[in-house]
């Protein structure tokens, strides 16, 4: 089915070394895409090359919580794709867990400036590439935090409510101008960042006793959404967050 079809579209995502973002980079690759992943370190390049058996892939080391360095990123993942950009993928999170009256100033920053402002700032890059030829997809990476708030994680909390909204609005004004602008809300994935509540059992049952699916995600449950998402299937969905939570929020 032609609508399904990326092959020989252009990608940049970001946090594609390890977890969810490796499963979307190989998902991406194999559909066709060429596609840039941004890691935090060198690893990146090791990661790139494992993955060049599913496509063309390129991997370059971005600090996403520098402005400056993030900026002279995107203009080299452009530069390798060509100067044209299809698709962006804002993968990257971090996240830090601390009890709220004793959270760390520095550590909230570090977390919004990834999980919040490197989004927005690739947001816009993203569409002054895009505006000009009229046609463009970018999938922000959400959270069920997006929904409530969690426990502990305060930054991780407000910046992917903020990840929500922020996709909403950049819908509203960029719709009309054939850019799609949607997000991807996972839910309790069996990734590094959740090891904690993995490890925890008492948690791990009360978790997964509340999923309909009765499973945690994994990343290849992330492909199908994101290919849908980045594909001409979607030309019609704006602004939207879509859960791949296993049933957890209709619980």
């Amino acid at each position: 089915m032609s609508m399904f079809e990326l092959s020989g579209r252009k990608a940049i995502l970001t946090g594609g070394t390890r977890g969810l973002g490796l499963s979307m980079a190989q998902g991406l690759l194999e559909a066709g895409v060429e596609t840039v992943i941004m890691g935090s370190n060198e690893k990146v390049h090791e990661v790139a090359k494992t993955l060049s058996v599913y496509g063309n892939c390129h991997g370059l080391a971005v600090d996403l919580s520098d402005a400056d360095a993030r900026g002279k990123g995107f203009d080299e993942a452009l530069n390798l794709l060509g100067g044209e950009l299809d698709l962006l993928v804002n993968a990257a999170g971090v996240q830090s867990r601390h009890k709220s009256e004793e959270f760390p100033a520095e550590d909230w920053n570090w977390v919004m400036e990834v999980n919040l402002n490197a989004v927005f700032d690739y947001c816009q890059r993203a569409a002054q590439v895009m505006l000009p030829k009229g046609q463009g997809k970018i999938v922000n990476i959400a959270s069920l935090l997006s929904f409530f708030g969690g426990f502990t994680v305060p930054a991780y909390a407000a910046s992917k409510g903020g990840v929500m909204q922020m996709t909403k609005a950049l819908s509203n004004e960029w719709a009309s101008q054939g850019i799609n602008v949607n997000a991807i809300a996972p839910g309790y994935m069996a990734t590094d960042m959740n090891t904690a509540l993995l490890a925890d059992e008492g948690r791990n049952a009360e978790i997964t006793a509340r999923i309909p699916a009765k499973r945690w995600g994994q990343g290849p449950d992330m492909i199908g959404p994101l290919l849908f998402l980045a594909s001409d299937a979607s030309n019609y969905v704006h602004g939207t967050v879509l859960p791949v939570d296993g049933g957890y929020l209709g619980r």
